[in-house]
C-alpha cells in the first residue's frame, strides 16, 4: 500500500485528495511514461539515469517533459521526507492532457507528474520463471520505452502467480529472449555475463544498464549479446535485475533444465552493494554542501 502524500505537479498533497480529470488524454489511454527509483537511505539512487530514461521515452512519445533533473530531485525529495520514506520505493508517472476528441484542457498544465512512495517488496531468495512468445515486438519504434500503457505486463503478471511462477520470461517475434515483465535477465557462461541487447525489445532497465557501463568486477565480463532458450540451457546460472529486485536468482525456468550456479552474481552483487554505498556517500555529500 502506498505511503499517505503523494507529490501532484510539485506540489505535496494527501494521497486521497489528488485531483485528475476524466479530460486527460493520457490518464484513459496510457499516454504517458513512468520509472521505478529505489531509495537508498534517503537517496534516489542513480536518479541522473531515471531521469534521463524518462526524459527520454517522454520525447519519443511525444509527452511534455518540462522538469530539469534538480527541480525534479527537490520535489521527490521532499515527497520522501513527507513520508518518511528513507528506504522505500519511488514511483513516478507523468501523463499527457492534450490530444485526441476526448481530452479537455488543463489551463497551462500540458502534462500531470504523479509521485508516490511504498515500502520495498519482498522478492524471496530466488525466482521461478514461466515463458510467454511473442511478448515483444522488437521491431517496434516504441520496443524498450517505459509507457503507462502497462495492462499486458500486469495481466502476464498476475498469470503467472496462478500458475505458481513468480515473473515470466517474455520472447520476442523471432523467439529470442527479452526480459521479464519488469526485470532485465542475465546468464552466466564462464566469465562472461551475457543479457539481451536492446535490439530484442527488452526496456534499458536501469541496474542492467549499470551492470554493462559502470559496476565492475574483475572475474567477469558482462556484455549484450542475443539469447535463445537452448542458450540458458548451457548457462552456469541465471538471474534478474531491477530497480526493486538488485540481482535475484533464478531457480526455474518453465520446462528448461537450468543450472544454479551463482558464484558469478554473488560476486557482481557484491560490487553492485559496494556502488550503491558509494552513491549514496558521494550524494550526501553534495547535499551537505548545498546546506
Amino acid at each position: 500500500m502506498i505511503h499517505p502524500n503523494v507529490l501532484h505537479n510539485g506540489q505535496l498533497r494527501p494521497a486521497g485528495e489528488i485531483c485528475l480529470h476524466a479530460g486527460q488524454a493520457g490518464l484513459f489511454t496510457g499516454w504517458g511514461v513512468f520509472s521505478t527509483i529505489k531509495v537508498s537511505a534517503g537517496v534516489l539512487f542513480a536518479f541522473e539515469r531515471h531521469w534521463a530514461r524518462l526524459s527520454r521515452d517522454a520525447g519519443l512519445l511525444r509527452v511534455p517533459f518540462p522538469w530539469d533533473i534538480d527541480t525534479l530531485r527537490a520535489q521527490l525529495l521532499r515527497l520522501v521526507q513527507a513520508n518518511q520514506a528513507h528506504d522505500a520505493t519511488l514511483r513516478i508517472l507523468v501523463t499527457r492532457n492534450a490530444g485526441t476528441m476526448w481530452s479537455h484542457p488543463v489551463p497551462g498544465q500540458p502534462a500531470d507528474l504523479v509521485a508516490l512512495t511504498a515500502p520495498r517488496s519482498s522478492w524471496g531468495a530466488s525466482a521461478r520463471l514461466g515463458i510467454v512468445a511473442n511478448a515483444r515486438h522488437a521491431g517496434s519504434r516504441f520496443a524498450g520505452s517505459k509507457t503507462t500503457s502497462w495492462a499486458h505486463n500486469l495481466v502476464w503478471y498476475e498469470e503467472a502467480h496462478l500458475q505458481g511462477h513468480d515473473e515470466v520470461l517474455l520472447l520476442n517475434e523471432r523467439g529470442e529472449v527479452s526480459e521479464c515483465t519488469s526485470a532485465n535477465l542475465f546468464a552466466v557462461f564462464g566469465s562472461e555475463i551475457l543479457t539481451p541487447p536492446l535490439s530484442s525489445g527488452c526496456l534499458p532497465g536501469i541496474t542492467r544498464e549499470l551492470l554493462l557501463e559502470t559496476v565492475r568486477t574483475p572475474a567477469y565480463q558482462v556484455r549484450e549479446a542475443p539469447l535463445l532458450l537452448e542458450d540458458l540451457e548451457r548457462a552456469d546460472g541465471i538471474f534478474i535485475t531491477s530497480s526493486t529486485r538488485d540481482l535475484l536468482p533464478v531457480r526455474e525456468i518453465e520446462g528448461l533444465s537450468i543450472r544454479h550456479d551463482q558464484t558469478a552474481r554473488d560476486a557482481l552483487m557484491a560490487a553492485f552493494v559496494s556502488y550503491e554505498e558509494q552513491y549514496r556517500g558521494q550524494f550526501k555529500l553534495i547535499q551537505g554542501a548545498r546546506v
